[in-house]
């Protein structure tokens, strides 16, 4: 198979999909990559490295022309609609549930396209969304205590103050994969930390992991609304795999806030869980403020160190890829958690979730290929 790396173009996005070690993998299994010139240059992987695990350097035409397989980072931005096809699988974050214009790219083109972000392993954890999310959470907290500072246009507080000083407080919605790593963060800093989550089980998990570090309070409308008059920063870690986040902060709510304080709403690729993070912003402008608070809602954060979150993506994409290359279609056919990933097929929508988020006919998968 003819698998195409093409280089991001999304604002700040210096991620690359795979990395010279993945190349070679496929390579000697085979198969063909064509890479885009500097797709990896971001990442710090040059042309002459992939030259050398045996990819073929191409322009960006070429790369979407000849691939039988297009394996990318980020969605399709608008200027890239023109490549889609139906005799192509497209494998990457598609993140359509709240993206219609995309949605509606790859109905009509017919193009097979499988999502990073619904693909369930035999664990029934989500293996290629975990490493971003991982590196999202981490990052959340870094943000965060950065526009916490006064020539940020934050509050002028340090995150762990000092003795003598209290800490910030620090509210994170969800205590999934996000939401934990930014736990784990911002504690080992000194802030006070709340955990909002709904599952007992999951809160039982960090509260143990943490050693009652981390402060974990059941999330409801109340809860909430309570610690946000008192929070400096804010976390939206809520996810619902493939559909759109859930709106569980209200305008209202951020109204109470105190100026100053600080929203990063980590769920934005999804539509964002902060009702006043009503649009995505960039790497190049990423706040905006509204009723005193400072909001970040940057719809690509692990794109900020790219060395680190191409390397992690790239090992957990690496035996997904292989299996399509090898087997094609096929390959989901014999792993129903792979299945789940697939998106769109032939102009109609195979993923549950992403089909209700957009108000659209839902076609199971299975019966299809």
């Amino acid at each position: 198979m003819i698998i195409g790396i093409p280089k991001e173009i999304k604002n700040n996005e210096n991620r690359v999909s795979l990395t010279p070690a993945g190349v070679m993998t496929l390579v000697k299994e085979g198969h063909s990559v064509l890479v885009e010139t500097n797709a990896g240059i971001g990442s710090g992987f040059s042309d002459v490295e992939y030259l050398e695990a045996g990819a073929q350097i191409c322009s960006v035409e070429d790369v979407f022309a000849k691939a039988d397989l297009i394996v990318k980072v980020k969605e399709y931005l608008e200027s890239e609609y023109k490549y889609l096809r139906e005799d192509q699988m497209v494998f990457t974050y598609l993140h359509i549930a709240s993206n219609e214009p995309f949605a509606k790219a790859l109905l009509d083109s017919h193009t097979t396209a499988i999502a990073y972000e619904t693909v369930v392993s035999k664990k029934h954890t989500l293996p290629l969304l975990t490493p971003m999310s991982e590196v999202a959470g981490r990052m959340s907290v870094q943000v965060g205590a950065t526009l916490l500072q006064k020539t940020h246009g934050g509050s002028g507080l340090l995150l762990g103050g000092v003795p003598g000083v209290m800490p910030a407080e620090v509210v994170i919605i969800g205590g999934g994969t996000v939401g934990f790593n930014a736990a784990r963060i911002a504690s080992g800093l000194g802030a006070q930390v709340h955990v909002f989550e709904i599952d007992a089980e999951r809160m039982a998990y960090i509260d143990d992991m943490s050693n009652g570090t981390i402060h974990t309070v059941f999330n409801n409308e109340y809860n909430l609304r309570n610690a946000l008059k008192t929070a400096d920063l804010v976390i939206g870690a809520v996810l619902i795999p493939g559909a759109r986040a859930p709106k569980l902060v209200t305008e209202d709510m951020v109204k109470t806030m105190k100026d100053g304080s600080v929203i990063v709403d980590v769920a934005i690729d999804q539509g964002g869980c902060i009702e006043t993070c009503d649009h995505t912003t960039t790497h190049d402008q990423p706040t905006f403020e509204k009723y005193g608070v400072l909001h970040y809602s940057v719809a690509n954060m692990p794109g900020a160190v790219p060395r680190t979150s191409t390397i992690a993506l790239s090992n957990a994409t690496l035996p997904y890829i292989l299996k399509l290359s090898n087997l094609g279609l096929e390959a989901l056919k014999q792993d129903e958690g792979f299945l789940l990933g697939l998106n769109t097929f032939k102009g109609m929508l195979t993923c549950q979730a992403v089909a209700e988020a957009l108000h659209e006919t839902y076609h199971n998968p299975k019966g299809l290929i």
